[in-house]
């Protein structure tokens, strides 16, 4: 699972998540990538299944970039806790990402394999992506 070494704060606020993403998407280092349609908080673990889901498809051919990176702490607050007392433990880490972010990327392998890892690692995000090609 990913998450930062450290961070100089335990708990962030939840933020919003309004506007297209400037920065993160445009393909840089594949030639196919899986490109983010809607604005979601995507959580380590599913990151973590996409890259895995693709690498499987992908058997020995190819690589894989992950581009995000889940640096955001999610805190959740005991079940059945009375109202008060604070802020919950973070219990989990997300990326927040925003229409047009480029996930993931692959290269060093032919469309046809590289669409159908790429459709696989889709399935398994909370959101709408489609598949994008260099060029």
């Amino acid at each position: 699972m990913l998450s930062p070494k450290r961070t100089r704060f335990r708990k962030q606020h939840r933020g919003r998540m309004k506007g297209i993403s400037y920065r993160g998407n445009h393909i840089c280092f594949g030639r196919y990538a899986l490109q983010a349609l809607e604005p979601a908080w995507i959580t380590s673990r599913q990151i973590e299944a996409g890259r895995r889901a693709m690498a499987r498809y992908a058997r020995r051919g190819g690589k894989i970039w992950v581009r995000l990176f889940p640096d955001k702490p999610v805190t959740v607050r005991p079940a059945e806790t009375r109202m008060g007392s604070g802020k919950g433990s973070p219990e989990y880490w997300v990326s927040v990402v925003k229409p047009g972010r480029i996930l993931y990327e692959m290269g060093g392998i032919s469309e046809t394999v590289a669409r159908a890892a790429i459709s696989i690692a889709a399935s398994k995000m909370p959101i709408r992506t489609q598949f994008v090609i260099a060029g």
